[in-house]
């Protein structure tokens, strides 16, 4: 009986064990059907999204950028040249054949293996990111490559359009050049995007690095197409038709720039350092701007780019400056002027009253020489600005002006301020004050002090553009544009006119209307009558303006200037400003006024440099013939 009992309980403790593991793979089941459920039903469209994000292999196509032209809009001066880019994904390269599938790479692209393993350091070997090995690729590379792709496991190409600067010389310092983006630049730029938020840069973006291409970079840049496959988890790929969403070209742009005017500027400065502005005193457009030394930006779309540019920042002619914007010389007697226009509007000395040259004004414990050593003798306003007579314009500037109208009326033509042409770089210059000095070296302004500032020298600092703007003041009765480059924005598709510049006023003056005009007169006589009168001799047009010699470090260095307008007396729209600045680097020979004349001569002639040159009065074009200096100083 005790057996039959313990048989039955141990049956029952075994049916209660089978019960309990049968309700917990129940439990088990039910827990498995119901995240089935939700997997498929509840979250379904959430994990179809990112399985389709998760096999979906998008590759980017760059964009064309925008085409740049000069103002006459028919051959662009840059343009796009067809090439490619070849990329590896080093984590898509089988363990152990790292070091074989980049040496044939290598003798693919005709470069050393070392330049790509200093592209994809050890730290990213494992990296599923596309690194790009060369740019600048010939199609005859790509196709041997694409024919032994099966020994060049994640090697891949890409069309990458190198940037074709036409048109060299001087024009580099306007129209720039072209980059990759640097890791710098990315962390600055990753969060511009565009209209319809996508982000505009890239680790792999070419960007503008200096002049118009770099301050109109988003009107050029472009919208980068895409091309998305559907793959596996392997990569292979799954659909046989790529959904493909085409780039966009960026924007044409058309500048101020006069090629026939530049070109014929470029050789009339010919190979000196320094600069030439050509300027529409009615509405600030730029139709020529020149600096010496210039270099060629296609030097940049080479493998040895850096080398390159290297070279060109360390040569001590500073080819990479934009002299006629990017730096600042003292005015010399260009900035009589201005104290001719502050004498007049103040009242401060009758500009028909006499003041004796003697050759000399003795000042303190110093002597202040005039450039004429025996003296003017008597001088009038007019007379004095066509001499050039510093003793005139010292007194006036000491006795009558004194330093604080002086620099007023300085800031009042744009002096010591930025003139926000569009370029990405520029001078400021720099109009000292008494308090300045003060602080900066802890001394009294004196009145020697305001006898060097009354005709240019001193602490006052000018661009050419500066120069050209106070120009452009005088003509222009009180107005002053803000000088620009950029015309036109075009559609490159259609060539539309997108958007069109408008003359912006920069400042203007109150100053009465009779000032002016005696200012222009005065400046008028200066050619006829003064020191420029045989080399800015001139039968086709008449021409207004002032010299200026500016003493560097001794007295054989000197920055010589030439700054004018012509026609005078003609409406301000027919009008140019025309500056030239031949810095003390080059030998002394005066040429900043053969210059200018030759610029003018060509521009209301239609002539090119040889035909300017051939149609001056035979005088002077035997004097510029003569010229032997073409280029810097050896020393």
């Amino acid at each position: 009986m005790q057996d039959y009992f313990n048989t039955e309980n141990g049956s029952v403790e075994q049916n209660a064990k089978v019960v309990i593991f049968a309700f917990i793979i129940m439990a088990i089941f039910a827990v498995y059907v119901l995240r089935l459920f939700s997997l498929q039903v509840i979250e379904g469209a959430q994990y179809r999204k990112q399985s389709q994000t998760i096999s979906s292999q998008v590759k980017t196509i760059d964009a064309q950028r925008g085409e740049i032209f000069d103002r006459n809009a028919s051959m662009p001066m840059v343009i796009n040249t067809d090439s490619f880019a070849v990329d590896l994904i080093p984590a898509e390269i089988p363990a152990g054949h790292y070091d074989s599938v980049t040496s044939r790479l290598a003798v693919f692209l005709g470069i050393s293996k070392n330049e790509i393993d200093r592209k994809i350091e050890p730290s990213l070997r494992r990296s599923y990111t596309a690194v790009e090995v060369r740019s600048n690729v010939t199609f005859n590379t790509i196709s041997n490559i694409a024919e032994n792709i099966t020994d060049l496991p994640g090697v891949s190409w890409r069309s990458k359009p190198v940037r074709n600067y036409v048109e060299t010389g001087s024009i580099s310092h306007v129209v720039g050049y072209v980059g990759d983006i640097t890791k710098e630049e990315v962390k600055v730029m990753y969060n511009i995007t565009d209209k319809d938020k996508r982000r505009v840069y890239t680790n792999k973006s070419i960007i503008g690095k200096t002049g118009v291409e770099k301050q109109y970079d988003l009107l050029l840049q472009g919208r980068q197409g895409r091309e998305s496959r559907t793959v596996d988890v392997r990569g292979h790929i799954l659909s046989d038709t790529p959904i493909v969403e085409p780039p966009q070209m960026g924007k044409n742009l058309v500048l101020t720039i006069d090629m026939r005017i530049q070109e014929l500027a470029e050789k009339a400065l010919g190979e000196r350092v320094g600069a030439a502005v050509v300027l529409r005193p009615s509405n600030g457009e730029v139709l020529a701007m020149v600096s010496y030394p210039f270099y060629d930006q296609n030097l940049f779309n080479d493998d040895n780019a850096s080398a390159q540019y290297n070279k060109l920042a360390t040569s001590p002619n500073k080819p990479l400056l934009n002299r006629a914007v990017n730096a600042a010389y003292p005015p010399a007697s260009t900035f009589k002027i201005i104290m001719s226009t502050a004498m007049l509007a103040e009242k401060a000395f009758s500009s028909a009253k006499d003041i004796d040259c003697s050759g000399r004004v003795d000042y303190g414990n110093r002597i202040f020489h005039c450039h004429q050593k025996w003296g003017h003798g008597k001088l009038n306003m007019k007379e004095a600005l066509a001499q050039s007579c510093d003793v005139y314009y010292w007194i006036v500037g000491r006795d009558f002006l004194g330093v604080d109208k002086i620099s007023s009326y300085a800031k009042e033509f744009g002096f010591g301020e930025s003139l926000d042409i569009d370029l990405p770089a520029q001078q400021s210059g720099f109009v000292p004050t008494a308090p300045w000095k003060e602080r900066r070296f802890h001394q009294k302004w004196l009145g020697g002090d305001t006898m060097n500032m009354s005709i240019g020298q001193g602490y006052t600092l000018v661009t050419p553009l500066h120069i050209a703007n106070m120009v452009a003041m005088v003509a222009n009765e009180g107005k002053i544009y803000r000088p620009h480059l950029l015309k036109e924005v075009r559609d490159p598709a259609t060539n539309d006119v997108i958007e069109e510049v408008k003359p912006q006023i920069l400042h203007e003056s109150n100053i009465d209307e009779s000032v002016w005009r005696e200012v222009q007169n005065a400046m008028r006589y200066t050619i006829t009558d003064g020191t420029p009168a045989f080399p800015l001799n001139n039968k086709v047009v008449q021409i207004a303006g002032k010299t200026g010699t500016a003493e560097v470090g001794s007295l054989d260095h000197w920055h010589s200037w030439m700054a004018c307008y012509a026609p005078f007396n003609a409406p301000v729209e027919e009008q140019v400003v025309v500056v030239v600045l031949v810095e003390a680097a080059n030998e002394w020979e005066w040429w900043a006024p053969y210059a200018t004349n030759i610029i003018f001569q060509g521009i209301f002639a239609n002539q090119s440099y040889e035909e300017a040159v051939q149609a001056l009065p035979a005088n002077v074009r035997d004097v510029i013939r003569s010229r032997k200096h073409t280029g810097v100083r050896q020393e």
